[in-house]
């Protein structure tokens, strides 16, 4: 057996990770409380941005119109009147704004604001091009950070910031390019997944007990080496605390006969990937290869072999207990990883890439839109109870060039590159009837 394949065994055998109470309140309070990175902007251009938005006068009703535009939710913690994402932190001189993981791991259902839920409505282009631009910082972005609302080029932040750094992370004389791509169009996964998994990320590339990993975004140039030492203790904390989040309940009722039929449904059709759920709930931790999933295959793509070796030579690659030998490095697997699916009626849209609305799209291939948008709002009015996921309007062509990029994010496109909704056509051979049992059972996990 090589190396890799006794690495890729390994990591299927390992126990999934549990959280540990007290930890998991530790680092809830770390997470919620805590400026991890220093500010991007100055207090200034939080209270003028709306001079970005084409209006005479500064709205009323400022706060909600400000969560609407960049698609940001009200925190359900203590945090300086700021919605999930935006944090009070230390800037060059005195304090500023700035950003954390629930900008992006925060997201809302009903209403409901929820840390460890995608965000699916995030602007992230808009919130970093129009905050700036209010700082007067006229200058692009370095790399598309997202080309569709509610999706972002996470993989392109840390394959950019990577970059920059020493293998001690200690900042480099010179930007090195490992591979730079930003057209991945990454779907946002639920924290509370984590339980389960022994790998993670789309691909499963990286070990889920890896406490290192979680702290890439800490990669502004302003942190250096002694700050990641600084902070893993609390990031061991955040992992516990990632371990302990439960998804939210289907809050409609169910029909509990029809959920019954599509357990037996879904026992024979998806169980294989996506695992069993009740009191035994058993999780395989499958990665399913390109040419079985037929999923856009942008994302695989997206690491190349320079930034894995440049990730297995630095501080994150050097974190303890490993799947084989100390060390939590980057592996390269076939396909992507079939995630749990506890809670996927709040986690929409689906696949990888975001491409698919609804469950009723990723169980009909035939009937998934090719090119619509959707209001980016997260209430019951917004929300397909019959398909399960979000209302979408299809359209008869992209918007035109000349359009502002805000509006041009709305849509998705997928004739684009990273974003085909082809794939994942196992619940094309059911019968309309058993995909609705499915639908029905998929509520209640």
């Amino acid at each position: 057996m090589s190396r890799v394949a006794a690495l890729v065994l390994l990591a299927a055998l390992a126990p999934a990770a549990t959280a540990d109470p007290a930890a998991a309140e530790r680092g809830k309070a770390a997470l919620t409380g805590t400026a991890f990175i220093p500010a991007f902007w100055t207090n200034r251009a939080l209270e003028t941005v709306w001079k970005q938005w084409g209006v005479a006068t500064k709205p009323a009703d400022y706060d909600a119109v400000l969560r609407e535009r960049y698609g940001l939710h009200p925190a359900p913690y203590p945090n300086d009147g700021l919605p999930m994402g935006l944090r009070k932190a230390r800037y060059v001189l005195g304090t500023g704004v700035g950003a954390d993981c629930m900008m992006c791991h925060g997201g809302s259902i009903m209403g409901t604001s929820y840390v460890g839920l995608g965000n699916a409505s995030l602007d992230i282009q808009a919130v970093f091009d129009e905050f700036s631009r209010a700082d007067g910082i006229a200058r692009k972005t370095p790399f598309a950070f997202s080309n569709v609302r509610g999706t972002n080029e996470a993989d392109g932040f840390g394959v950019y910031l990577l970059g920059f750094r020493n293998p001690d992370l200690s900042i480099a004389g010179s930007w090195k390019n490992l591979g730079l791509r930003d057209d991945t169009c990454a779907d946002v996964p639920a924290w509370w997944l984590l339980r389960k998994k022994r790998t993670m990320y789309a691909t499963g590339a990286t070990d889920a007990r890896s406490v290192r990993s979680l702290m890439q975004f800490m990669m502004h140039p302003l942190n250096g080496p002694a700050d990641f030492a600084k902070h893993e203790p609390a990031f061991r904390d955040v992992q516990a605390y990632l371990l302990s989040l439960e998804p939210p309940k289907y809050p409609f009722p169910i029909d509990t006969a029809k959920a019954e039929q599509g357990r037996a449904v879904f026992a024979e059709h998806c169980a294989r990937c996506h695992g069993t759920y009740g009191p035994n709930s058993t999780y395989p931790n499958r990665i399913v290869p390109l040419a079985e999933i037929g999923t856009d295959p942008v994302r695989h793509r997206s690491v190349s072999e320079s930034y894995g070796a440049a990730y297995a030579a630095s501080w994150f690659g050097k974190e303890r207990d490993g799947w084989f030998v100390d060390g939590k490095l980057l592996r390269w697997t076939p396909g992507y990883q079939a995630p749990p699916l506890d809670g996927i009626w709040a986690t929409a849209p689906y696949l990888h890439n975001g491409s698919v609305p609804t469950l009723a799209g990723v169980l009909n291939s035939k009937a998934r839109p090719h090119l619509f948008t959707r209001s980016y709002r997260t209430g019951a009015a917004d929300y397909d109870r019959d398909r399960v996921g979000w209302k979408v309007t299809e359209l008869p062509a992209p918007p035109p060039a000349d359009a502002p990029p805000i509006e041009r994010r709305k849509v998705y496109d997928t004739t684009q590159s990273g974003r085909s909704n082809a794939g994942h056509i196992y619940g094309d051979d059911l019968t309309d009837a058993d995909r609705r049992a499915v639908i029905e059972y998929l509520k209640t996990l």
